[in-house]
């Protein structure tokens, strides 16, 4: 049968013992994680704002997208450079490969938003190019924010260990 003794892996053994304590935080909350959140939500009402555009043609929620738009783009940016800052300074969230996944990611969907919202910007039709667009951006989310709750749930990034607990 499987008669494999589960001896500790040496790598994985390295990997866990470094430190994974953000160096971006106030009173010890990571900016990062108390940031990306308001990305997502534009990211999610950029798109709801092309699909009722779509479905009732009300020019509202071409301004409606271009703001959510924008504001999704500059929410990213800002949350990109205070992940970034912990990828680079946080030796124990540099050596995990979920780190730099999610930041590919990350960063390939800060671009799409750009994009989105500058084609918005400069006049283009937001059927269908920027619905699609809007299709992308919410999938690259989705990427993005799987290796991130992997590195909250299975690498413990992020987590506040009480001494009581």
């Amino acid at each position: 049968m499987n008669d494999k003794s589960e001896a500790p892996n040496p790598v994985m053994e390295e990997v866990a013992g470094k430190d994974t304590s953000s160096t971006v935080a106030v009173a010890g909350h990571p900016l990062h994680a108390m940031t990306v959140h308001f990305p997502i939500a534009l990211v999610v009402v950029t798109l709801g704002c092309d699909v009722f555009y779509w479905w009732s043609g009300d020019p509202f929620w071409l301004r409606a997208g271009l703001w959510s738009s924008g504001g999704a783009f500059a929410a990213g940016v800002g949350a990109g450079l205070v992940g970034t800052a912990e990828l680079l300074l946080v030796p124990g969230i540099r050596v995990r490969v979920a780190s730099w996944s999610h930041a590919v990611a990350a960063m390939a969907l800060i671009a799409v938003m750009g994009m989105n919202w500058g084609l918005r910007f400069s006049g283009i039709e937001v059927l269908p190019h920027g619905l699609l667009v809007s299709i992308l951006a919410m999938v690259l989310t989705g990427m993005a924010g799987w290796h991130g709750g992997k590195l909250v749930f299975d690498h413990g990034i992020g987590l506040m260990i009480s001494d009581k607990d």
